[in-house]
């Protein structure tokens, strides 16, 4: 296997991953992947440094992504704790991974329906995949329980993940001749009651930066 590369077959050698009984897409669950003390970590960092989210290719919605956001400094431990937990699991070399992402959303707040990877022929394409190429896989945990609203619907396939906390979602971006999968479609819903914080990792087909 390529050292950016994980597969479903590594994946599923974890006790306690589910897998999607869906041919469309390669989607994955893990409850408890996390510690509730590196959750709280991670969000206290997400409290530090949170700004308004933005998305790469502007499409004229001011309301698309209403989320606050940050970049996890990657010296910090509970980053790096985070990491080599990820490592464990997908067996991907770091050096392939975007920064890793913290993500806020407050009542009211959603990111809508889109997909992680760049569109090919898109203005986001050429400018954000011109080094590190595509993204591949996407591993997003909940870092806390929300009282009410929250999940992520993946529309095409019918799956919605409820927010818990420590609870891994994750799942490749591309068909299995490698081309981007539109059934990877998915929407942050609003949250109802409560906060919601996640940390998203996102991978590439070359090393990053």
């Amino acid at each position: 296997m390529e050292p950016g590369e994980s597969s479903a077959q590594l994946l599923q050698a974890r006790e306690g991953l589910q897998k999607l009984p869906c041919a469309k897409v390669e989607l994955f669950q893990l409850r408890h992947f996390l510690t509730l003390e590196l959750c709280q970590n991670l969000i206290a960092l997400i409290e530090k440094d949170r700004r308004p989210s933005t998305i790469a290719d502007s499409n004229g919605d001011g309301y698309f992504r209403t989320s606050e956001t940050c970049d996890l400094d990657a010296s910090e431990p509970a980053v790096q704790d985070l990491e080599h937990l990820l490592k464990d699991l997908n067996g991907i070399d770091p050096s392939y991974g975007e920064p890793v992402q913290g993500q806020r959303y407050d009542v009211g707040q959603e990111f809508k329906a889109h997909t992680d990877y760049f569109t090919p022929g898109g203005v986001d394409h050429e400018k954000f995949c011109n080094i590190a190429g595509q993204r591949t896989w996407t591993f997003m945990v909940y870092l806390n329980d929300v009282e009410a609203g929250g999940a992520t619907r993946f529309k095409v396939v019918g799956k919605t993940f409820r927010p818990e906390i420590a609870k891994l979602v994750c799942w490749n971006n591309r068909r299995p001749d490698g081309s981007v999968n539109p059934a990877t479609l998915h929407h942050g819903m609003k949250v109802r009651k409560g906060t919601k914080y996640v940390i998203t990792k996102w991978y590439r087909e070359k090393p990053w930066g």
